[in-house]
C-alpha cells in the first residue's frame, strides 16, 4: 500500500519557483506549451502541471528543461565542486556509501 507523505513547505515552494520560472523560460523563448510539450516528449497537460508547481517526474522536469535549453544549467547548479564545500573537500575521497549508525 502505497502512502502518500505531507510535501514539506520548502519543497512546495520550490516547486511553484521551478514551475513559475520554467514558465518565463517558455514565454521568453516565444514557445507555446504544446511546442515544449512536442520537444519534451510528453502532454501539454503535463508542462501545464510542472508549470503551475503540481509536480512531476525527475525524468519530465529534465525533458522540459531541455526543450528549453537550460538543462546544462540545472545540472550545472548541483555540481558540489562549485560550491565552497565542495571546493575545500575535493581532495578527499568519497565513500561508495554512507551508512547510517544505529545508536
Amino acid at each position: 500500500m502505497k502512502t502518500t507523505a505531507k510535501i514539506p513547505i520548502a519543497v512546495a515552494k520550490a516547486l511553484i519557483t521551478i514551475g513559475e520560472d520554467l514558465a518565463t523560460w517558455r514565454k521568453l523563448r516565444a514557445l507555446t506549451v504544446a511546442e515544449v510539450a512536442d520537444r519534451a516528449g510528453v502532454t501539454p497537460s503535463t508542462v501545464v502541471r510542472l508549470e503551475n508547481g503540481r509536480g512531476a517526474t525527475l525524468d519530465t522536469l529534465l525533458r522540459v528543461a531541455r526543450a528549453l535549453g537550460v538543462l546544462e544549467s540545472l545540472v550545472g547548479s548541483l555540481d558540489p565542486y562549485t560550491t565552497d564545500v565542495g571546493r575545500l573537500r575535493a581532495d578527499q575521497v568519497l565513500p561508495q556509501r554512507v551508512r547510517r549508525r544505529l545508536r
